[in-house]
């Protein structure tokens, strides 16, 4: 069975009408389709976290999150996002401050308790193992990465749900439902992790300008009741585990970047505030 004979089975048992090109990433396959006439997207999951992740999308039924409209095996059909909106520009564009605020909003949602049971999640700690392969491979910069990792899972606050990948990206404009969630990888651990990658993004020209990241630590802390030196942490954390993913990817001409945001927040965590 090829590809397309995949995706046709879906397209048939759902009645879905192609409405775009199809997108292909890494992890699934995208197909924009409509369904009596309303915008929908066609997802066929490619890794095993997206499997994860269509389960969460599932629990989360709508609330924080795309809604769910038809779940089968490898495949999921969610509503899709048709505003006009992105937070990446307004972030690039004088608008950091709100983008932030309505991340934390969306993530909040994303990880208030539900009246049903959890389906199967990924532990968290089990996403940092290749952040300890690096410091044994690399050592360097990772050393700090990995020992403040260590202590945030000894001792994790506030277990929930988490997205595991939230950026500007990540939370679409879904015009009159607002702002909400895709494309999660079902994991759960210390809510503070989902807000660490937001401060990498929505480019490294915006996340490493002087100054952006000492605010937004404060923007975010504020926003979604977090502590400052704990959230600063976590993305000291997050940044060593993500040059790791870009080594184990053969992406070694990005991790220099990734080291950097990873040395400014070192560096606010330590007060002296370097951009």
């Amino acid at each position: 069975m090829t590809k397309n004979d995949d995706a046709k089975i879906y397209f048939d048992l759902w009645r879905l009408i192609p409405d775009g090109d199809p997108i292909v990433t890494h992890s699934s396959r995208l197909f924009p389709v409509r369904r009596d006439g309303e915008p929908a997207m066609l997802k066929l999951a490619v890794a095993p976290e997206e499997k994860w992740g269509a389960e969460l999308m599932v629990w989360w039924n709508g609330v924080g999150a795309a809604r769910v409209l038809e779940h089968k095996d490898d495949a999921i059909l969610l509503e899709r996002a048709t505003g006009r909106l992105s937070l990446a520009d307004m972030a690039r564009n004088g608008r950091d401050d709100e983008a932030s605020c309505i991340i934390c909003e969306a993530v909040a949602k994303l990880h208030a308790p539900r009246g049903i049971s959890l389906p199967p999640l990924i532990p968290l700690s089990d996403r940092f193992r290749a952040l300890e392969a690096a410091v044994q491979r690399e050592g360097g910069s990772f050393v700090r990465s990995a020992v403040a990792a260590r202590m945030l899972l000894s001792e994790p606050r506030d277990v929930v749900p988490l997205h595991g990948d939230i950026h500007h990206g990540n939370i679409l404009d879904f015009a009159e439902r607002g702002w909400l969630a895709i494309d999660p990888k079902g994991l759960v651990g210390e809510r503070y992790f989902d807000y660490a990658n937001l401060f990498c993004n929505p480019d490294h020209a915006v996340a490493t300008a002087p100054g952006r990241l000492a605010r937004q630590v404060n923007v975010v802390s504020a926003a979604a009741g977090l502590n400052r030196f704990r959230l600063l942490q976590w993305i000291v954390a997050w940044t060593g585990l993500s040059a790791a993913w870009l080594i184990e990817d053969g992406l070694d001409q990005h991790v220099p970047a990734a080291i950097q945001r990873g040395q400014i927040a070192a560096a606010e965590l330590d007060g002296v505030g370097i951009a």
